[in-house]
C-alpha cells in the first residue's frame, strides 16, 4: 500500500499548491484519478509570523510539532512542510517528531544536482534568506548559493507577505522578480530557487530569465516518490 502523506501547512496558498500537485501528478504513478492518502493540518499563519518576528525558533518548532502530532494521529506515515522559511526550526522538531520528515531544501538541492546546476540564486522571505536552510543543503550537494541584495530582499519579502500569501498576483510584482533573476543571471547563476512556496504562483520557466527550481512542486513530487509502494 502507498504511504499516507501528512502535510504540515503554514500558508494556505503554498499548502494548497503542494496538495494539488500531489493529487494531479499522482495519477502518473498510481493510475487515473489516484494518489496516496493525504492529510493536511494548518495552524494560523499569524501564529508562525509572530514567532518568526520574535526570533522564537523554539516557538515555531512547537507549532510544527502540534501539527505533526495531529497528522500522526490521523495515520500519516511521514510528513512534509510546504514552507521553506520554517524549515529553519526543523532541527528542533526532528528529535521529538512522531514521524519522519522530508526536507524541502534537501529535495531542491538533489534536483539541482541532478540537473547539473552549480550556482543557484535564492529567493524567499527575509527570514529564509537570512537563515542557513538553503546554504547548508546546497553546500552539502556541492552547489553555491547566492542571495539577493538588501533592497531586493525587502521587495521580495513585501510581495510574498502582502500579496502572494493572499493569492494576489500582480504583473508589476512579476517584473520585480524578473529583474532580480536577470541580475543573478548576469552574476553567474545558472538557475534560481523559488524558495517561497507561493512564488511558483507568479514565476516559472516561461517568464523567468533563468531556469527555476520550484520548491513546492519538487517537494510534492518527492512525497509521491516516498509514498509509492516498493516494487
Amino acid at each position: 500500500m502507498a504511504q499516507h502523506i501528512g502535510i504540515v501547512a503554514c500558508s494556505a496558498e503554498g499548502a494548497a499548491l503542494c496538495y494539488r500537485t500531489i493529487c494531479a501528478e499522482g495519477a502518473a504513478r498510481f493510475g487515473p484519478h489516484a494518489h496516496p492518502e493525504v492529510s493536511l493540518h494548518s495552524l494560523p499563519l499569524a501564529d508562525y509570523v509572530a514567532r518568526l518576528d520574535a526570533g522564537d525558533l523554539q516557538g515555531v518548532a512547537e507549532l510544527m510539532l502540534a501539527s505533526a502530532r495531529k497528522l500522526a494521529a490521523a495515520g500519516a506515515d511521514f510528513l512534509i512542510c510546504p514552507d521553506n522559511t520554517i524549515h529553519e526550526a526543523l532541527p528542533l522538531v526532528l528529535p521529538r517528531s512522531p514521524r519522519p520528515w522530508l526536507h524541502i531544501a534537501e529535495v531542491v538541492a538533489a534536483e539541482a544536482k541532478r540537473r547539473g546546476f552549480v550556482r543557484l540564486g535564492l529567493t524567499g522571505t527575509r527570514w529564509l534568506v537570512a537563515s542557513s536552510v538553503y546554504p547548508d543543503a546546497l553546500v552539502a550537494a556541492g552547489i553555491e548559493c547566492v542571495c539577493p541584495e538588501a533592497a531586493e530582499i525587502e521587495a521580495i519579502d513585501r510581495i510574498i507577505m502582502d500579496e502572494l500569501v493572499r493569492g494576489v498576483l500582480r504583473a508589476e510584482s512579476a517584473a520585480v522578480f524578473q529583474r532580480v533573476f536577470a541580475r543573478m543571471h548576469d552574476g553567474g547563476c545558472d538557475a534560481v530557487i523559488l524558495g517561497c512556496t507561493e512564488i511558483p504562483l507568479l514565476m516559472n520557466d516561461a517568464n523567468a530569465p533563468l531556469p527555476t527550481l520550484d520548491s513546492t512542486r519538487q517537494l510534492a513530487r518527492a512525497a509521491l516518490q516516498r509514498a509509492a509502494p516498493a516494487r
